[in-house]
């Protein structure tokens, strides 16, 4: 059935020039989100440490430190999840992180930067050793900071974990790679800048919502589509049109080769539309591609003689 979430982001460099004063502009930020009707917050990265005073292992916090006992206050008040990036200390380890705070005030997860910059590392910071993707009530989201969007192995790890939704918590803005790796990975990507420009990114790689002066972008998306090939499914569109008309939705993106199939109705999921008319996940396209291409090339070689 159809599964909307509303998700939002936070782009712009913090502003406060203290803690308390970074924390106060966080709830003003997340309470205009929450009458939005976001039901998830990102912010960007190291939000609450950046520029201030001190070296990364003076202002790292445990898991209960104050940054995240205030911010677990704000989601519980606003009833929102919240990822909130931060310099932590685990096991006296420094690590650059985002954790995912419930609307109780729980913490759900802990994600640490896989791929810290040469610098973030010569500085102590220590690399996260996998990729974090949690269940919530209202997906299963992804988490992934900055330098690590330069980096197949993240993205593809996060993906096939399963996340529905990636928030990409950055100093910088990623642009392209933003939209390459919601298209390659067939998820929705959302990020949350140290500056202007944050995106909430489509499955197809189109650009849903872009923050610009005002900081704040908030956007209703539905996680129960997925993304097909043209190839194999294109045939059946009439058809699923013809018997559930407005209750799914197509959307076509012709240059790419694809098109996306969802669920708007109560009745059926879009996995049960996909069994009923036979189509073919992008995924399983590709997969069945490279397979016949390495059988291909062993019945070649063993034309020719060759081991």
């Amino acid at each position: 059935m159809a599964r909307y979430v509303t998700v939002a982001s936070v782009s712009q460099y913090p502003k406060g020039a203290d803690s308390a004063a970074r924390h106060d502009e966080a709830a003003v930020l997340l309470g205009r989100a929450a009458r939005m009707g976001a039901q998830i917050v990102a912010f960007p990265e190291t939000y609450h440490h950046t520029g201030l005073p001190g070296t990364t292992q003076e202002v790292a916090e445990g898991l209960d430190g104050p940054s995240l006992t205030r911010m677990a206050q704000e989601a519980r008040q606003n009833q929102v999840y919240v990822a909130w990036p931060l310099y932590t200390r685990e096991d006296n380890r420094i690590h650059n992180s985002a954790v995912l705070l419930g609307p109780t005030g729980e913490l759900v997860g802990v994600y640490h930067k896989m791929f810290p910059t040469i610098g973030e590392i010569e500085s102590g910071v220590t690399p996260g050793e996998g990729p974090g993707v949690f269940d919530t009530g209202l997906g299963r989201f992804g988490i992934v900071i900055c330098f690590d969007l330069n980096f197949p192995e993240v993205m593809e790890s996060t993906a096939q974990a399963g996340a529905e939704v990636i928030f990409f918590c950055s100093a910088y803005r990623g642009g392209l790679q933003l939209r390459m790796w919601a298209y390659l990975t067939g998820t929705y990507i959302v990020s949350s800048v140290r500056s202007e420009l944050g995106q909430i990114v489509d499955l197809s790689g189109q650009v849903l919502a872009e923050s610009t002066y005002e900081g704040l972008i908030v956007r209703r998306i539905n996680l129960d589509r997925r993304l097909m090939h043209m190839d194999n499914n294109w045939d059946r569109m009439d058809a699923i049109v013809g018997k559930y008309g407005s209750k799914v939705s197509i959307d076509f993106f012709t240059r790419e080769g694809c098109w996306a199939v969802g669920s708007e109705s109560d009745e059926f999921t879009v996995d049960d539309i996909m069994r009923e008319f036979g189509l073919e996940p992008r995924t399983d396209y590709f997969r069945r591609s490279r397979q016949a291409r390495k059988k291909a090339l062993r019945s070649a070689s063993a034309e020719e003689g060759r081991p």
